[in-house]
């Protein structure tokens, strides 16, 4: 298959990853798929962002595509707390910037986290890192990428860190922030997008060799 963009170790596919298969020659699985909460752009957000998220209505995809991989590799997993990857060895807690988790609310709480569930084969290490993750950030950067569920590139290279060497993946590229942070670490990295015009924001990030 032709990659929609390749350079610096970094290779793109625009597809659907279930049908895409070379994402499955990686070694380390980073992603943030569809979490199954059937997620719509809310009337306050002023069109910055798309319709919805591709595949969003069910975890389908997301397991389909842990399965595929298995469980003799690591595999990094953002979700959401009310649909838990079967099977993780651990969870972190994301702590998302300050401006975000603010629709949703209940009882005045934010949603302003999110789960990171570990699962698969893990070298054995000294407890040396955190278990929640900040990110540096002040804002979420949505408008800036035009995609609602974009994860801040310092977050992404934290994990990145921690994982084995070795080609990191990621089957649900979005707005290409694991691409990224694999290629400022030095690291190979394989990604598929389902959406054409994400896939053109990915490209667009790379090629402008962008930090954030």
């Amino acid at each position: 298959m032709t990659p929609y963009y390749e350079a610096d170790g970094i290779t793109l596919y625009h597809g659907d990853c279930l049908e895409v298969e070379e994402w499955l020659t990686g070694d380390v699985l980073v992603t943030d798929p569809p979490y199954g909460i059937a997620w719509t752009k809310p009337e306050h957000d002023g069109g910055k962002a798309r319709d919805a998220i591709a595949n969003d209505d069910t975890t389908e995809a997301r397991d389909r595509v842990l399965t595929l991989w298995g469980l003799d590799r690591p595999a990094v997993v953002f979700g959401d707390p009310r649909h838990p990857v079967p099977g993780a060895k651990t969870t972190l807690a994301y702590v998302k910037p300050p401006d975000a988790g603010l629709f949703g609310a209940v009882a005045g709480f934010r949603r302003d986290w999110e789960p990171v569930y570990l699962v698969g084969a893990f070298p054995k290490e000294p407890a040396a890192r955190s278990g929640v993750l900040r990110t540096g950030l002040r804002a979420a950067g949505r408008a800036r990428h035009d995609h609602p569920h974009i994860k801040p590139l310092d977050v992404m290279e934290t994990l990145i860190e921690a994982m084995p060497p070795g080609t990191v993946v990621d089957p649900f590229a979005g707005s290409g922030s694991t691409l990224l942070a694999a290629r400022n670490q030095g690291r190979t990295a394989i990604g598929v997008e389902i959406e054409e015009a994400y896939c053109e924001t990915i490209a667009g990030r790379l090629a402008q060799g962008v930090l954030i």
